[in-house]
């Protein structure tokens, strides 16, 4: 029997990702003028302030308000009638030195015993229902609330468009698990005043339906357009009127986004968020580990889905385990133990192997803060950064490694396809 499946994703202006954004880019500003920094730095954003506070370990002094209120204009927050705007609003700090506890049970005489960050689990996911191997649904909703943000910049085809907003997709499968249309699509998006809600209401709907989503479609292939039918049902700003949004009418915090960051529902999540952590925190390294992974087992023929996992223990380098559901997918003959261990076998999943083999000790962070973890495309970049006490740098840096399918024919040869 057919089943529907639901993902959500936010946007950019959404509180929790304004959040997730600063401390990811305070992450990548300590990362650019001392690669061995240890951060975690938690984020609150609320009308009319910002609150910074977490542990750091580095050599380098950063003007962190600046880095806030950047970040804040970046995304849009820009007018006084929002109620939060990057340069008129509270930026407080209360960031302090890391626990010395904490740190001797991470860093090593031999880097390459250095200990995991803390204990816990990590999954990756993959499918090849898409191109980069993402659920569809989570996909959708990440496309949506991306054009939604252009359109916004753009300020051409809709004029009215603030920057906080959600999207979710609901997909119908058939039993073999093939996705055969769009069952539902929910948007809500922030907006100017207008004199009166009806025809307002009227407008959004419109204009969501009449450009947003044609401009989502032109980026798919023929086949993924053919699931949007006429029978869609459209919920647009469901509760009405959406003028009062972001961080005044809703708190935000590091780390509440992590679904969304991830793989929309589907697979596993073990728990632990990503934004604000340096790659020595397995949360986040061991998570884009298992992902790479994944995508490369699936990329390669083993299975159609797959999920990986992987557990530590906090001060020690080898994990506790690796795990592996194809969720009966396998085409290659073996158990999803015996694929575990040939996994073992491919990838070394010690925190200082995955550091070097993803490049993640580099200011990388802010661009995965917004519109999925996962999924996202693998380019190289140049970026600026600046300190009171430190000349401006420019660096090259590679976007997104885990999302490379670097070990596609490492694998093959493995398993004898």
């Amino acid at each position: 029997m057919a089943y529907l499946f639901t993902s959500e994703s936010v946007s950019e202006g959404h509180p929790d990702k304004i959040a997730d954004q600063i401390s990811d880019a305070l992450i990548d500003n300590f990362l650019a003028f001392d690669p061995n920094s240890k951060v975690a730095c938690e984020t609150l954003v609320t009308t009319g302030q910002v609150v910074l506070a977490g542990e750091v370990k580095s050599d380098i002094y950063l003007d962190v308000q600046k880095i806030a209120r950047d970040v804040i204009n970046r995304i849009g927050y820009t007018k006084s009638e929002y109620m939060f705007e990057g340069n008129s609003c509270g930026v407080l700090s209360a960031i302090h030195e890391q626990s010395a506890d904490i740190n001797q049970g991470v860093d090593r005489a031999n880097p390459e015993e250095q200990g995991a960050g803390d204990q816990g689990m990590m999954f990756g996911y993959a499918t090849n229902e898409t191109e980069n191997f993402m659920p569809l649904a989570l996909d959708l909703s990440h496309m949506i609330l991306r054009e939604l943000a252009a359109l916004r910049r753009e300020n051409k085809d809709i004029t009215y468009l603030r920057p906080d907003s959600k999207a979710q997709v609901t997909i119908e499968y058939s039993d073999d698990n093939v996705p055969q249309r769009i069952e539902a699509i929910v948007v809500s998006t922030q907006h100017d005043d207008f004199d009166e809600e009806e025809a307002m209401l009227a407008k959004i709907k419109s204009d969501i339906i009449s450009i947003l989503i044609p401009r989502v479609k032109a980026q798919l292939k023929p086949e993924l357009q053919k699931l949007f039918t006429s029978d869609i049902k459209y919920h647009i700003n469901p509760t009405g009127k959406f003028v009062i949004g972001g961080p005044h009418g809703d708190t935000g915090l590091t780390g509440r986004k992590i679904i969304v960051d991830t793989y929309g529902g589907k697979g596993a999540h073990g728990g632990g968020a990503f934004s604000g952590k340096d790659p020595s925190k397995v949360d986040r390294s061991a998570a884009y580990a298992t992902r790479h992974i994944a995508k490369n087992m699936v990329a390669a023929g083993i299975a159609d889905e797959m999920l990986v996992q992987v557990s530590y223990a906090i001060g020690v380098a080898a994990p506790m385990g690796i795990y592996v559901n194809t969720y009966g997918t396998s085409k290659v003959g073996l158990s999803d133990g015996e694929i575990a261990r040939k996994v073992e076998e491919l990838f070394d999943m010690r925190p200082y192997a995955i550091e070097q083999r993803l490049k993640l000790r580099n200011p990388i962070y802010e661009e995965t803060a917004a519109y999925g973890h996962m999924g996202r495309q693998n380019e190289v970049v140049t970026k600026t950064f600046v300190s009171p006490y430190r000349d401006e740098i420019k660096l090259d840096v590679e976007l997104f490694t885990w999302e490379k399918l670097d070990y596609v024919e490492k694998i093959k040869a493995a398993f004898g396809i």
